[in-house]
């Protein structure tokens, strides 16, 4: 083979690490029972994978290849290792090499959300249900996830080792609840699913502003969880994940730089994502047992509904965020409700409420909180106010997109 159809071939590898990896340690971790392990198998495997495409070609099922080969490798180190661990050699003689059938395409799949499960299990604490799931299941960085949650690296590190040895160690299942446990085990998983489109969504640190494979992660997850258990919120949270993806690709130029609601192209808005989001509100919200997802989704469907910002019917936003400010009393909510105050009442009401948020000390360090009052200012005319506050969004800002926007903003200040 010629150097560039290794080239290729090696290319294509890597296109299959990006899009399957996770699915193949998903379905690694449940055939071998630990999470290391597994991690280990699957870069070996790839590792075979570099050697062996370029001369044998790129097999016909990439992701059974690749669960096969992590696995039968797998074994062969366990049981060189099994001579000093009397463990190993039990797992070993479990662990059958002659078993060579792979499960089929649909049994792989459902492996990421028995994945989700086990790492969303009560034995462990909801902050290592998160940081684990969205480690193990979603790739996500070590810093990225600690960027999500405000905490050194470090720190987040030791949280998912010591959920991984609680999982080994409790010996917790690899599978879907039951029907009758699943509903107090679906909260957290929502949560972070949310938070995995989140971080898909709006980057939380980098150059990019979005990441479309988280997004569409999350939004294949919730179909999964949704079909799995129809719940009214399960159904909230996908049409909040479909109706803020369906505006992607108007929310960024074409220099990669970030373009705010109120000036986004509207005919780029992706119709279908918009359709299928508005009918699942309407869905969720008929149950009359709706939560925080359905009300953030009805908020986003009435963005959905509007030609432009000026026609956009504030006054029943404010109202769904009156509803969600009683759910979930949080200062974020009470951010994006002063936005929606503003645009109903004025920038002025809306600066006095965002003024009251950070005077209690809320949001000192969320540059969004800067940065809406920045603006607000700025519409006011109070030019020192709004570059004071354009500088402190910029002092914590990790976005680049995000952050090119305010030094703009500043530069437009004079």
């Amino acid at each position: 083979m010629n150097e560039t159809a290794a080239n290729q071939i090696r290319q294509q590898v890597e296109a299959v690490y990006r899009s399957e990896s996770r699915r193949v340690l998903a379905t690694l971790i449940r055939l071998l029972g630990d999470f290391d392990r597994a991690q280990e198998a699957m870069h070996e495997a790839f590792a075979a994978a570099v050697a062996q495409w370029p001369r044998d070609g790129i097999p016909a099922n990439p992701r059974s290849w690749l669960v096969s080969v992590g696995r039968f490798k797998a074994i062969d180190t366990i049981r060189r290792r099994a001579r000093f661990d009397t463990h190993l050699a039990e797992l070993a003689q479990q662990l059958d090499p002659s078993d060579t059938t792979i499960e089929d395409d649909e049994d792989v799949e459902d492996d990421r959300l028995r994945l989700i499960f086990t790492c969303c299990h009560p034995a462990l604490s909801p902050e290592a249900q998160v940081a684990l799931t969205l480690r193990e299941v979603c790739g996500l960085s070590t810093e990225e996830i600690a960027s999500a949650f405000l905490i050194a690296p470090p720190t987040l590190a030791q949280r998912i080792v010591r959920a991984k040895a609680k999982i080994r160690d409790a010996r917790i299942p690899y599978q879907v609840p039951s029907k009758t446990d699943l509903p107090d085990r679906l909260d957290t998983v929502l949560q972070t699913i949310y938070l995995v489109f989140n971080e898909g969504y709006a980057a939380s640190s980098g150059r990019s502003l979005t990441r479309a494979d988280l997004a569409d992660e999350a939004i294949r997850l919730g179909r999964l969880v949704m079909e799995l258990l129809p719940d009214s919120e399960v159904i909230g949270l996908l049409a909040l994940m479909l109706l803020q993806e369906s505006r992607r690709t108007a929310r960024t130029s074409s220099t990669g730089d970030l373009i705010l609601l109120e000036d986004q192209d509207r005919s780029l808005w992706n119709q279908a994502q918009i359709s299928e989001g508005r009918l699942l509100v309407q869905q969720s919200l008929s149950s009359g047992r709706f939560g925080s997802y359905t009300l953030q989704a009805a908020i986003s469907a009435v963005h959905s509904e509007a030609q432009s910002a000026a026609a956009t019917d504030w006054a029943q936003i404010v109202g769904l965020y009156d509803l969600l400010v009683q759910l979930e009393p949080f200062p974020v909510v009470a951010l994006n409700r002063a936005v929606a105050v503003a645009m109903r009442d004025g920038p002025l009401a809306g600066l006095q409420s965002i003024d009251q948020i950070l005077a209690r000390g809320d949001l000192a360090d969320y540059h969004l909180a800067h940065s809406a009052r920045a603006d607000l200012c700025r519409r006011l005319g109070r030019t020192a106010d709004a570059r004071e506050s354009y500088q402190k969004a910029l002092a914590i800002v990790k976005q680049e997109p995000e952050r090119r926007f305010l030094e703009k903003r500043l530069r437009e200040l004079g």
